[in-house]
Order: C-alpha cells, then sequence, then structure tokens
C-alpha cells in the first residue's frame, strides 16, 4: 500500500496553461526540483503525485500561482523561487506576501517579496521599535521609507525623521570642503534616493523645507524628544553603544521607531557596535522585536546574493579556521543560479534522498509527450 498522495488541480480558464508551465518548461522544472513529487501536465489540469506533506504544499503554491496569473501575465524564475521559499518555510502562503500592500506611488506597488521582509513589515506594525539585522539588498532601508510614508499619509504620524550615523573610513568631516548641509549631504543621500522613489518631488521638497520630513545626522538627535513621529535610524551597525542608547531614548508619545544595520559591514575604528550590543541588552523587551535577514531575503540583481553568500562562506571558514577545527565549505558557484535561495537548495538535496517510492529512473529528467500528455520525471 502506498503511502503517496494523489491531487488534480484544474487550471482557471482565464489562464493559458504556458504562462504557468513557463518557457520551455523552466517553471515546472524548478518547482519539481524542490519537492519530493511529480507533477504531470495534460491539457488544462496538474497532476501532483508524491509525499502527502509535498503534495499538500505543491497545492498551495499552484494556487497561489494560479492567482497571480489572473492579475499578471507571467511569472519569473525569480518570483517563481521566492514563492517556493515563502511556502517551505509555511509562514505565510504566497498570497499574504502579494496581497500585503504597503504603499502605492503612481501604480507602483511596495509590497513584501520575502518571508523576512513579510516579518519585518507584520514586526513595524505590530511594535513600538524594529530592529531589522541582515545583509545589503534585502529592502531593509526601502521597507521602512515605505512604511513611514504610508504611516503619514494615513496621519497615523505627523511627520517623518530619518537618520544616520555620519562615519566614513579614514575621513573627518570638519576637512570636507562646503557648509554643514554640503558635507553632511552625501552621507545621508541614500535616504534621499527612497524618499523621491516612493513620492511625488515636489511633494517630498515641500515636506522637507517645512520638516513633515527631517532627514539629518544622527549627531542632531542629541537633547530631542520625537512625538508623533515615525523615525528611521539607517546603518545602525555603526552606532556607538553609547550613540545606541541616546537615539532610542530620543522615543516620544505616539512614536515608532526602526532601527537597520548590517553587523557584517562595520565601519567604526574605535568602540564596539550599538547594533551588536543592543541585541544582548533590549531582546526580551515588550514592545521590541528584532527580525534578522539572510540571503534569502536578497531581492537586488541575483550576484548580491551570490556575494552575500559567498562572503557568509569565508566568515564561516575563517572562524573555523581560527578556533583550529577544519571546515570543508564550497560557496554556489552556479552562476546561472547565483540567486536561488539557500532553502530551495536545502530542501532539494533532502528531498532527493527519498525518491525511492515514486520509481523514479536513475537518469536525469526527461520529459515525454504522448497525445498531450507531459510528466516530467
Amino acid at each position: 500500500m502506498s503511502d503517496n498522495q494523489e491531487v488534480i488541480l484544474t487550471l482557471p480558464e482565464a489562464i493559458d496553461m504556458a504562462s504557468v508551465v513557463g518557457e520551455q518548461d523552466e517553471n515546472l522544472r524548478l518547482i519539481e526540483g524542490a519537492f519530493n513529487a511529480r507533477i504531470t501536465v495534460r491539457g488544462n489540469q496538474v497532476r501532483l503525485y508524491g509525499n502527502p506533506t509535498d503534495v499538500t504544499t505543491l497545492c498551495t503554491l499552484f494556487s497561489d500561482i494560479f492567482e497571480r496569473l489572473r492579475h499578471e501575465p507571467s511569472l519569473d524564475l525569480r518570483e517563481i523561487r521566492r514563492m517556493i521559499d515563502v511556502v517551505h518555510t509555511g509562514a505565510f502562503a504566497p498570497s499574504e506576501l502579494h496581497d500585503d500592500i504597503v504603499l502605492s506611488y503612481h501604480g507602483k506597488t511596495i509590497r513584501p517579496k520575502t518571508t523576512g521582509q513579510k516579518r519585518y513589515v507584520d514586526s513595524i506594525r505590530n511594535n513600538t521599535i524594529t530592529f531589522g539585522i541582515g545583509p545589503a539588498g534585502t529592502g531593509k532601508t526601502y521597507l521602512a521609507m515605505a512604511m513611514a510614508v504610508s504611516a503619514l499619509k494615513h496621519k497615523d504620524v505627523s511627520r517623518i525623521v530619518l537618520t544616520r550615523p555620519v562615519v566614513e573610513a579614514g575621513e573627518n568631516l570638519g576637512y570636507l570642503p562646503g557648509t554643514l548641509s554640503e558635507k553632511v549631504d552625501p552621507y545621508i543621500r541614500p535616504l534621499y534616493d527612497a524618499l523621491f522613489d516612493m513620492t511625488d518631488p515636489e511633494e517630498a521638497n515641500g515636506m522637507l523645507q517645512t520638516g513633515v520630513i527631517e532627514i539629518a545626522p544622527l549627531a542632531f538627535m542629541r537633547g530631542r524628544t520625537l512625538n508623533d513621529s515615525f523615525i528611521v535610524l539607517d546603518e545602525a551597525q555603526n552606532t556607538t553603544s553609547e550613540q545606541m542608547k541616546m537615539f532610542l531614548t530620543r522615543l516620544g508619545f505616539g512614536s515608532k521607531m526602526v532601527v537597520n544595520g548590517d553587523t557584517t559591514q562595520i565601519d567604526l575604528t574605535r568602540g564596539s557596535s550599538g547594533l551588536v550590543q543592543v541585541q544582548h541588552i533590549l531582546q526580551h523587551v515588550e514592545g521590541i522585536n528584532f527580525v534578522k535577514f539572510n540571503g534569502s531575503d536578497v531581492v537586488r540583481h541575483s550576484l548580491v546574493a551570490a556575494i552575500v553568500n559567498a562572503y557568509d562562506v569565508y566568515d564561516k571558514r575563517h572562524t573555523a579556521s581560527s578556533k583550529g577545527v577544519h571546515m570543508a565549505v564550497q560557496p554556489n558557484t552556479n552562476e546561472a543560479d547565483a540567486d536561488e535561495d539557500e532553502s530551495v537548495q536545502q530542501s532539494t538535496r533532502s528531498r532527493s534522498e527519498n525518491t525511492s517510492s515514486l520509481k523514479k529512473a536513475p537518469s536525469q529528467s526527461t520529459i515525454h509527450e504522448e497525445a498531450g500528455h507531459r510528466s516530467w520525471k
């Protein structure tokens, strides 16, 4: 008696099966490689057969793919990978991310794209202070800005305060040419870029001139109490312990804080990072939450995910060697799939060890076409 399960899904009439399977069936190949199940397409039906847990997860995945394709002409491999990662975590359905619209501007919709980003925006909504900690390209600053602009538009706060420490290796602001504003501007330019990317330039400039939106170096926060404000501290890994304490105690009534940083990119020349220390001090304080991002949350160019992964491997190897422990770790060097989520790769390896019940051929996966019937594996 087989323990495998079979489910047949019928494609809605408004959707073309070609948009589901992808060009040269690349979507289905990617999906099947991540699960211990066989996927067969015949006409407008998708047959799933295999491990009951994986079949159930696949039902969720395909249902969300069908729903997305009602409103979008196609889904690329990067989007399919993200959806696979989301269903593998079990924390959310992909539709929960797609339906979570943080901000809309001139037809552009900002929403969380990964499980880590979804946890991040939910934490900002549900906590007074949220720390976002993780590598470059995970959307920490951009999503925090979008949440701040949304809160201002919905009149949840009366102003936005954006700040970051002015730290640059080997340079001193006093010796740079120009006024104080001209000296500081290059350091906080990324905050301006994010702001102008999601608001009308004239409206943004007006709010900057009237103080509704304030962008300033962290040192300018000292001695202030920020009431009814949405406050974002960026590049927090470059704060000292004293600066972090100073910033957090600026919190006033009706305000919300978001603190972002990457503890692998600390530029401080002396002293310890306040972002590293604060995780041990405030991790159990109610109303404060820490959200950790990883390589699977990177949403920039695919090479960014590969770079983050390679540095993680190097750091682990270096740490192990410094402790006298041999560690044979190989980074992901497949350039074609450089942005494939680590969680998907791990899941693929673990599931590939348990495929005998499906009676799959020992050779590579092939596609058979007979009278309009296509099967994988």
